[in-house]
C-alpha cells in the first residue's frame, strides 16, 4: 500500500471516528496535514488549478470537510441537491438575488462563452426559480428535481446583466455590461410584474464605462460601490476600476493601485460591524480570458477596511488564495465565514481566512445565494441546493 493510499485511509478514518454524531451524509472528511508532502510516487497530482482537490476520488456532488467547525455551517442533514438543469445553455451563471417576501430567487446567464448564446447580437437571460416550488418537489423525492425556471421580460435597457444586489427599497438592483452600442449600466428593476426598470447611472462624468461586473450596497447606507473590469470587451460583447457612489451624489472612483491590474472579474462582499466595515474583493486574473490561464496571475480574496469618512477601500492584505480555478462570486454568512464560487465547488472559509470545507462539484461555479431553503448554487448548466444551518447575511439584515 503506498504511502498517499494510507493518508486517503486515514482520513477517512479519523473522521469517521470524530464526526460520526453530527456529519452530514456522505460528508467526506479530509485531514490537510496528511498531503503536506506526498511524495514522488504520488498519483494525483493537480497540474491544473481548474482540476479539484480529491484525493478520496468521491463522486460529486457532496460535502468535503478540511475543519471541524464546517460542521457548525453544514448541520447535521445538509445534502447537495440538483434542482434545476438545461444541458445545453448556461442560464445559472449571474447576478443571483433572493427576493424573501416572494421566495424567489433571481438570477442571470452567463454573458459569454459556449453555453452561453450572447454575444454582440444577443442579449444575456434573466430568470427567476421560485423556491417554495423546490421545497414541495425536494419534499416528495430523496433525488434530484428539476424545477422549471422562468424568464423574465424586462426592458431592452437591460443588456447584459452580470451582478446584482437587492432587494434594496423593495427592488432589485442590477450591473449592466452593455452590448455592442448599448452602454454598461446601473439599473432599478421592480421584482413583480411588469418589471419597470428605471437607468440609475450610465456614464463616469459624460466617460462611458468599460463592462460594469458586480455591485453592493454599504450596510445602513445609499453608498453602492460598483466594478468596472474588462470582461465585456474580452468576450466580444463591447481599464479595471472599482467605484463608490451615494445615491444622491457623484461617483468616486477607488484607487486602482489598491487592485491588481490583471483582474477580470472583481466581485465584492460587505461586512459591516458596529466599529467597522469591511470589504472582500475576488481577483480572477489567473483565467486570463482571451489569453489563456495563467497561473501566475492572482486567483484571490482581498479583505479591505472601508474608511468611514471617504468610503475609500484601505489596508488591502490576502485573505484567500484560491486552489481550484479562481474566486469569483462571494458571500457572507451571519458568522462572519466567506463563501465564494470557484472551479472545484463552493469554498468556504473561517473568518480568519482558514478553508475550513465545500461543497464539492468538480466544475466551475460562478455564483451562490442564500435563501430560506439553504445555499443555492449556481453552475452554468445547472442549479443545486444545499440545506445547510447557516443564514445569510442579507441587505435586510443590515
Amino acid at each position: 500500500m503506498t504511502k498517499s493510499a494510507v493518508g486517503v485511509i486515514l482520513a477517512v478514518v479519523l473522521a469517521a471516528a470524530s464526526y460520526t454524531t453530527a456529519s452530514p451524509p456522505g460528508a467526506v472528511y479530509i485531514d490537510p496535514l496528511l498531503y503536506n508532502v506526498v511524495g514522488a510516487n504520488y498519483t494525483k497530482w493537480r497540474n491544473s488549478s481548474a482540476i479539484g482537490f480529491n484525493p478520496t476520488d468521491t463522486a460529486p456532488p457532496f460535502i468535503q470537510v478540511f475543519d471541524r467547525s464546517f460542521l457548525d455551517i453544514t448541520g447535521p442533514s445538509a445534502t447537495i441537491r440538483k434542482i434545476a438543469s438545461n444541458p445545453g445553455f448556461a442560464f445559472a451563471h449571474e447576478a443571483p438575488i433572493y427576493v424573501q417576501d416572494l421566495n424567489l430567487v433571481i438570477f442571470a446567464s452567463n454573458d459569454g462563452g459556449a453555453l452561453a448564446y450572447s454575444g454582440w447580437y444577443n442579449n444575456s437571460v434573466v430568470s427567476m426559480i421560485n423556491m417554495t416550488e423546490v421545497d414541495m418537489a425536494l419534499a416528495s423525492t430523496t433525488g434530484d428535481v428539476n424545477i422549471q425556471v422562468q424568464t423574465l421580460n424586462l426592458s431592452d435597457n437591460v443588456q447584459m446583466v452580470n451582478g446584482a444586489t437587492g432587494p434594496y427599497k423593495g427592488d432589485l438592483l442590477f450591473v449592466t455590461s452593455g452590448r455592442a452600442l448599448l452602454p454598461p449600466s446601473i439599473v432599478r428593476v421592480n421584482p413583480s410584474p411588469p418589471y419597470n426598470t428605471t437607468v440609475i447611472l450610465d456614464n463616469f462624468l459624460g466617460r462611458q464605462f468599460n463592462s460594469l461586473n458586480d455591485i453592493k450596497i454599504l450596510p445602513g447606507t445609499d453608498i453602492m460601490f460598483f466594478t468596472d473590469p474588462t470582461y465585456g470587451w474580452l468576450n466580444g460583447s463591447v481599464l479595471n476600476q472599482c467605484y463608490h457612489h451615494r445615491y444622491t451624489d457623484l461617483i468616486r472612483p477607488l484607487d486602482r493601485s489598491e487592485l491588481s491590474l490583471t483582474s477580470l472579474c472583481i466581485r465584492m462582499a460587505l461586512h459591516s460591524l458596529p466599529m467597522a466595515k469591511t470589504a472582500f474583493v475576488t481577483d480572477t486574473g489567473v483565467l486570463g480570458a482571451l489569453f489563456g490561464t495563467n497561473q501566475t496571475f492572482p486567483a484571490t480574496i482581498y479583505q479591505f477596511d472601508v474608511d468611514p469618512t471617504t468610503q475609500s477601500f484601505m489596508n488591502r492584505r490576502v485573505f484567500a488564495y484560491i486552489d481550484s480555478g479562481a474566486p469569483d462570486g462571494i458571500q457572507l454568512d451571519t458568522k462572519g465565514n466567506v463563501y465564494s464560487g470557484c472551479g472545484d465547488g463552493i469554498e468556504v472559509w473561517n473568518s480568519e481566512g482558514t478553508l475550513i470545507g465545500k461543497f464539492f462539484l468538480n466544475s466551475t461555479t460562478a455564483e451562490l445565494i442564500f435563501t430560506k431553503s439553504g445555499l443555492v448554487i449556481l453552475e452554468e448548466t445547472a442549479m443545486y441546493l444545499t440545506n445547510i444551518q447557516a443564514h445569510g447575511m442579507t441587505l435586510a439584515a443590515w
